[in-house]
């Protein structure tokens, strides 16, 4: 009986302590999302994470990727902004995370993303990258600028 009871002492212990293995190699295994990712999907509700660095916007048409190098879209018309798209970035030089846009009108840019550069990979028209109605950069169709100030919306012109 006494062997029982130390087993049963020593399985609840480790039940206790967490020191069962499934559940430990499950938390182990879950990915940590971009910390930028994740503000941006509470500032701008409907986002839906793709993965640990990707996320997208169906109603927005607006889709991020922490990494620009690893960017699924295969048509590319401006660097790694996929043709049709305008895209913002958050280093200057197209690198960096990236928000990207599918619509052209006037886009709210999220707070937390603090836009250096932009691309218009739209075949038409030109983007304006602004704070308020103030032009920080303009960007003509299949071409690229760094921005200079602090951006807060994007206006795009067919």
């Amino acid at each position: 009986m006494t062997r029982l009871r130390i087993a049963v002492v020593v399985g609840l212990a480790l039940v206790l302590t967490g020191a069962g293995g499934p559940v430990a190699a499950a938390t182990a295994e879950e990915p940590t999302l971009d910390p930028l990712m994740v503000r941006i999907l509470d500032e701008v509700p409907g986002g839906v994470v793709i993965d640990a660095g990707s996320a997208v916007w169906p109603k927005l048409d607006m889709e991020y990727t922490s990494n620009t190098g690893t960017v699924r879209t295969m048509a590319r018309a401006v660097g790694n902004c996929a043709t049709g798209r305008i895209c913002a970035y958050r280093e200057l030089n197209r690198v960096g995370a990236m928000l990207s846009w599918g619509s052209c009108t006037t886009i709210a840019i999220p707070s937390s993303f603090a836009t250096k550069s932009a691309a218009n990979a739209r075949t038409s028209g030109y983007m304006q990258v602004r704070n308020g109605s103030s032009v920080l950069a303009t960007v003509s169709a299949n071409a690229w600028s760094n921005v200079s100030g602090s951006a807060t919306n994007i206006r795009c012109f067919l």
